[in-house]
Formats: C-alpha cells, sequence, structure tokens
C-alpha cells in the first residue's frame, strides 16, 4: 500500500503553498489566541481533508485560489468541531498531544472553537464563496445531528443497522463528502458534477468509519484489542451484527456488560471475543469494500488523470490503513 506522502506526490506543491495559507488564516492580533491556534497548527494530522479537496478540484477543472479558500473552510471548521468534541466529551488528549481544553481549561477552549468558526465564515464570506460555506456548514450541520443522534441512541443500546448507518453518514462522511463536494465546486463544475463528488466523498466516509469500528477489536492491530468503543458504549457495526444474530438472552447478556461493566477489562474482552466469534468482524470488512466499490464506480464515470488516480488512491488508503 502507498503511504500518504506517496499518494499527495501530485499536489505537493499545493498543499505546501495550503499549509501557509491556512496558518494565516487562523492568525488572530489576541496574543493568548495566537499561542493556542499555533498549538493547535502543529498538531495536523494526516492532511486527508485537504487532500481530498485538490484531488476532487483537479478532476473537476483545475485548482484555483477558491480550491485554497474550501480546504481552509473545510480545516478550520473542522479544527474548530474537534476543540468543542474534546470539550464535550471531557478529553484531556488530542493526537498524542494535550487537549486545549486540558492546557487552558474549558471557558477558553469553547471560546477557541467560536473564534475558529467565525474565521471560517468570514474567509467565506470576504471572498463571495457562498456555494463553499454553503457545503461546508451543510456538513457542521450534519455532524452535530449525527453526534446528537449516537447520544439519542447509547441510551438504550438497541441501534440497528440502519441506524447506524445514518449516525455515521451524518458524524463521519458528511465532512469527507464535503472536501470533495468544495473541490468540485471551487473548479466551477456544474451542480450535478459536485452532487456526484459529495456522494463519492459520502461513500469514502463510511468505508472510513466502518475501518475505525473493525481497529476497536485489534483487527490489523498486533497489540491487544483496544476495546475503546465499548468502554465508551458506542454501538459499532461489528457489534450490532453479532448482536442480532444471537439468541435474545446472550443479546441480553452482552448489552449488560457494554452497559454496565464497561470498565471492567475482562468483561469489555468477553464482547470482543463475543463479536469476533459470531462473525461480526467479517461482516463489517465486507460492507466497508460494498462502499468502497461504490466509491470506485463513482470514479469511474470521470475521465482518466493523475487526479482520478489520487482519488483511488486515497480511497484504497482509507480501508487499509493501520491507524
Amino acid at each position: 500500500m502507498l503511504s500518504l506522502k506517496e499518494i499527495q506526490r501530485p499536489i505537493a506543491t499545493e498543499l505546501s503553498t495550503f499549509e501557509t495559507k491556512f496558518k494565516q488564516s487562523m492568525q488572530s492580533s489576541v496574543p493568548l489566541l495566537d499561542i493556542i491556534t499555533q498549538y493547535l497548527y502543529k498538531q495536523k494530522g494526516k492532511q486527508m481533508r485537504p487532500m481530498f479537496v485538490f484531488f476532487a478540484a483537479g478532476l473537476c477543472g483545475e485548482i484555483t485560489e477558491s480550491t485554497y479558500r474550501g480546504a481552509s473552510l473545510v480545516e478550520l471548521l473542522h479544527t474548530a468541531s474537534l476543540v468543542h468534541d474534546d470539550v464535550v466529551d471531557n478529553a484531556n488528549e488530542r493526537r498524542g498531544f494535550f487537549s486545549i481544553n486540558a492546557l487552558w481549561k474549558n471557558k477558553v477552549a469553547v471560546l477557541v472553537g467560536d473564534f475558529l468558526l467565525s474565521k471560517g465564515l468570514l474567509l467565506s464570506v470576504n471572498s463571495n464563496e457562498h456555494n463553499l460555506l454553503k457545503i461546508v456548514s451543510e456538513a457542521v450541520e450534519q455532524m452535530s445531528e449525527g453526534e446528537l443522534l449516537q447520544i439519542e441512541k447509547a441510551r438504550k443500546l438497541d441501534i440497528k443497522e440502519d441506524i447506524y448507518y445514518e449516525i455515521i453518514r451524518k458524524k463521519t462522511a458528511s465532512l469527507i463528502a464535503s472536501c470533495c463536494a468544495s473541490g468540485a465546486s471551487s473548479a466551477k463544475a456544474d451542480t450535478e458534477t459536485i452532487e456526484l463528488m459529495r456522494l463519492f466523498g459520502e461513500k469514502v466516509g463510511l468505508a472510513f468509519q466502518i475501518k475505525d469500528d473493525l481497529f476497536d477489536f485489534g483487527l490489523d492491530d498486533v497489540g491487544k484489542p483496544v476495546g475503546n468503543d465499548i468502554k465508551e458504549k458506542k454501538m459499532t457495526l461489528p457489534l450490532i451484527y453479532a448482536l442480532s444474530n444471537t439468541s435474545t438472552s446472550e443479546k441480553r447478556r452482552i448489552i449488560n456488560l457494554v452497559k454496565n461493566h464497561n470498565e471492567n477489562n475482562e468483561k469489555v474482552e468477553e464482547v470482543i471475543q463475543f463479536v469476533r466469534s459470531s462473525g461480526g468482524l467479517e461482516y463489517a470488512t465486507e460492507r466497508m469494500m460494498q462502499f468502497q466499490q461504490e466509491a470506485f464506480d463513482i470514479l469511474a464515470k470521470f475521465p482518466d488523470n493523475v487526479y482520478k488516480e489520487g482519488l483511488k488512491q486515497l480511497v484504497t488508503f482509507t480501508t487499509e490503513r493501520k491507524k
């Protein structure tokens, strides 16, 4: 499998320029804010979101100034949502760094999230990028709805497969979908093409989240299974499948373990073994590959070029990554 660095090659120059522009887009005249945004900038992840934006733009036309704004907008609003998420989850770490709320407390973290959100809004409005603003704002709306839907459903721990897909479509897939749609929109693609790219991103996002679910059960992992989702009482696809294919009494027993004994490592291990022996991992892998194929089918409608190849490689990376 190619590394992200290798996949990035056709857009390496653009990504480097984007880094500078994105850093500028977070600047503030308030010293504390500047310290915090620089700290956030150092934590940047794999850069997959900007990659989707640039590859989608190249596929649908050409990379323009608007593409850089689209990538910055996605990153600003996404970073804002992560800062707020850490407050909601009471999380002390993010990508191996201390979270903003751990270092500067909740009040500062919420205000920093608000600041980044407003920076994204102003970036769009000041440049008359109303289409991009609409695409990314819809994704933020979906992400919030997805989180709340998950909280609502987690109380009963009886999520059916269709509800699970709705949650991850809103929570995770909507953001990747907005990256692809933003890229297409920045290249002045027509409405139909933008929607096609949005749908492509959604399929990739669904596959991406299922891959994350699988990690929780120790798949592709040389170490011990993590079980974090179980500890957080999250209903993931392997567990949903396993529960829907067992007896009522066993289902009740497993749900009780997740609900009331999720802090007990032995009990969490018991749930993991139950899922593994019920074919939950195989089923989830099958569904993940199905979404991947649906993404490839959409790409097949576009002419061959380096950007299409880059998107293909990114989709493959999504399902074959080791972390």
